[in-house]
């Protein structure tokens, strides 16, 4: 019989401009989505960390992030 005794996701997302919306209010839309993002994994209790953030030159944002898979014990992964 197996058992996961740790597991972890690995992501890499892109935070990007809406279309047919003002630049402004695209890139305004962009931080507001990201910061509902970490809200929502705090507010789930969900473990992660961040292992890279680049805004880039159009506004959007890219990350890559760690976080804890399913409830399952994250082990070592996020040290």
């Amino acid at each position: 019989m197996k058992r996961i005794q740790s597991a972890c996701l690995i992501q890499t997302l892109h935070f990007q401009l809406k279309e047919g919306v003002p630049h402004e209010q695209a890139v305004d839309g962009v931080r507001e989505e990201y910061a509902q993002y970490k809200t929502r994994l705090e507010r789930n209790h969900t473990r992660y960390r961040i292992m890279r953030e680049e805004p880039q030159d159009d506004g959007s944002i890219v990350i890559e992030i760690r976080k804890q898979y399913n409830n399952a014990s994250c082990g070592t992964y996020l040290d």
